[in-house]
Order: structure tokens, then sequence, then C-alpha cells
């Protein structure tokens, strides 16, 4: 079997409301659809969704990268060879990992129709049967924040994760305040997005959350400060997950070898796709680390990929891949049974495209042969 043509679509993803975190505010959701096609008649669907402060890709220039260099790499390649299709994305261009993510979702996607099993067969197998979702809060006043969890409780929720990472005390404020409405019994996530940027800022306001019972803490400083962590993971108690800080195998080692973080956050945009993400799950198992699949707000392409990684390794105690649940329109058809997520025994991604609401959230689009 051989690709024969990538269709590249540039889109926008209305969503219903604003996404606000520490380092931006979302009106639509910028992503990149890519549609390949074999030989043999096979059609896969992938999805970029790139984001400057944490890939540094854009939207534009990961469409061009995908026009120019990916696309044109790939062409005549048997899309079932991943190893190859990935050494051969990374021989063409350094990086660019949610670029070289929608390639290889695609090849997933068709490799799993090829065979007509669900893609979790491929790389593992199914091992969970549902996981709950989590709703995100996006950053907003301590009382539209509690107000909003308060809703999402009567609606079945029983987790939130918490986006802040703006001034520490403001955001301790949020948090409690958010606590204090839905109590003890529901799990509380806090995303700062890097927003704390170092450990003295991130100490002073876990000590101010002492009482507050945190499920875990995620990605309080800057990126690439990994001793930061490993700082505030010597003096607190606070279960610490890494996000932003672990792209690929060599953010991983480090955080392996220093001992860096309870857990990690995988996001198939981050490492290239599904078959990266599942040697850096290998990597944490071996390192008793537990994982998470995260979510750079998907549609239910790039969803329905990470679910297939998170239900097919045990090492996944946790995924946030909501993206569908925030969009007033889809691409696709991904389906949440609220508040759990149950994956279908679909062939591939399990995902009915609609191609001609593609074509209207579309602002540019080119075919590569």
């Amino acid at each position: 079997m051989e690709i024969t043509a990538v269709e590249i679509y540039a889109i926008q993803l209305p969503l219903i409301e604003p996404f606000i975190i520490s380092y931006d505010k979302y009106d639509t959701m910028p992503s990149i659809i890519v549609k390949i096609t074999t030989n043999e008649g096979i059609i896969g669907y992938g999805e970029a969704v790139p984001d400057e402060h944490v890939t540094g890709e854009t939207w534009e220039s990961t469409y061009m990268t995908l026009k120019h260099q990916l696309a044109p790499a790939i062409i005549g390649e048997n899309p079932l060879c991943f190893e190859k299709i990935h050494d051969l994305m990374d021989r063409t261009i350094y990086q660019v990992p949610a670029a070289k993510a929608a390639i290889d979702i695609a090849c997933f996607d068709i490799a799993g129709k090829k065979l007509n099993v669900p893609v979790y067969q491929l790389i593992g197998g199914r091992y969970h049967e549902k996981f709950p979702i989590t709703h995100v809060l996006s950053i907003g006043t301590p009382e539209k924040m509690a107000e909003e969890a308060a809703e999402r409780v009567a609606m079945g929720y029983r987790s939130f994760k918490m986006k802040v990472g703006t001034e520490v005390m403001k955001d301790v404020e949020r948090i409690q305040t958010v606590r204090e409405r839905v109590g003890d019994l529901i799990n509380i996530r806090v995303d700062v997005n890097q927003g704390w940027h170092n450990a003295s800022t991130t100490l002073k306001g876990l000590r101010a959350l002492r009482d507050v019972h945190l499920d875990w803490l995620e990605q309080p400083v800057d990126a690439d400060d990994i001793d930061a962590m490993v700082e505030i993971k010597s003096k607190t108690d606070v279960t610490l997950m890494i996000d932003e800080g672990l792209h690929g195998q060599k953010e991983m080692r480090e955080i392996i070898a220093k001992r860096a973080a309870d857990k990690v956050n995988i996001k198939l945009m981050k490492c290239g796709g599904i078959y990266p993400a599942v040697k850096l799950a290998n990597m944490a198992e071996m390192a008793g680390i537990e994982c998470q699949i995260g979510s750079m707000v998907e549609s239910s392409i790039g969803s329905a990929a990470g679910f297939h990684v998170a239900f097919s390794k045990k090492i996944m105690k946790s995924v946030e891949l909501t993206g569908p649940l925030k969009f007033s329109k889809d691409v696709g058809d991904l389906h949440y049974d609220i508040p759990f997520i149950c994956l279908n025994e679909q062939p591939g991604l399990g995902v009915n495209v609609d191609e001609e609401v593609i074509q209207e959230l579309c602002h540019q689009s080119c075919i590569v042969r």
C-alpha cells in the first residue's frame, strides 16, 4: 500500500465560550486537518493543533510545513510503516511535532481501517473500559469559576482542571473559592501553564493552599526549568505533574533521572503523534511515573487519537481530552457519555468525519500528490 495524496485544510474551530489560560485567550481554535489517501482507496484523517507557546509552531507555519516538507516526503510511502514514516519526517525537518502528529494520526487511522481493528489494537489492545471526563475551568473571577464548577457537578462531573497562572495569590483565591463551592469530595487539579514561573512563587502558593487538598499541581514553573520542579517536589507533598516541560524522549530521560515529577502529561501534539506517545508511556512506566493524555483542544480527530493511546496503556491514569465538548461545531462525531468517555470498536480512529463541515470551516487548503 502506498500514499498517493495528502489533502491539507487550515480550519478554525468555533468555541462555545472563549478558552482562557495563563498565556493566551482563544475565541476560535486553529487546527490543521490532514486527509491521506492510499492507492487502495483507504482514507485516513489526522490533525495538528499547534501552539507557538508550547511547540514553537503556528497555525500558518504548520500548514506550510505540511504542504512543502512533510506531505511531499511521504508520497509513495507505506502508511503502515510507522517507524520508517517517523524517521523520514525527522530527517526532512527538525522538531515541528504537531505537524508530524497530523501525519502520524492519519497513518494509524489508515492502518486500523486496513486491518479492520480500532487503533488501540495496534498499540497494545484495550486495557481501560472507560475514563471519567475532567471539566476544564478557564481563568475567570473566583465567583464565575465556582459557579461554573457547581453547574458541572450538578451534571455529574466529579473532577475539574482549574486553569490559573496570573498572580499567585489571586490564583489561590480562585482555587479556594471553587473548593468551598464544590466541597471536599470533588477532585481539583490545578494547571498553572508555567504562570508562576519559579519555585519560590510556587511554594508560596502551595503554602496558602495547604488545606485545599489538591489532586495535583501541573506545570507551575517555566517549561525548561526541570530543576525548579525538583526543588518543589522536595519541599511539598502535593503531587506534581509536568506538561510543557515534556515534549519527547530527551525531556523524559531528564525527568526520570532527576525524579522531577510524580506524573507526566503526554500530548500527541507535543511529541509527534500516537507512535512517539506510546514510547513515552513505556519510558514512564519503566520509571514508575504515572501518565495522563492531555489536550491541546483538538477536534474529534485528534481527541480520538489521544483516547486510543490512553485506553491501551495501564500506566495511563487520567485523560483530559475535552476539545469536542467545547466546540459549537466539530468535524467529527466522537461520542461522550458524560461524565465518561467510552470508545467504540469501529476500525481506525472510530470517528466519522464530516467533510462538509471541514469545507465550511476551512480558510485555505491544498492537495499534495
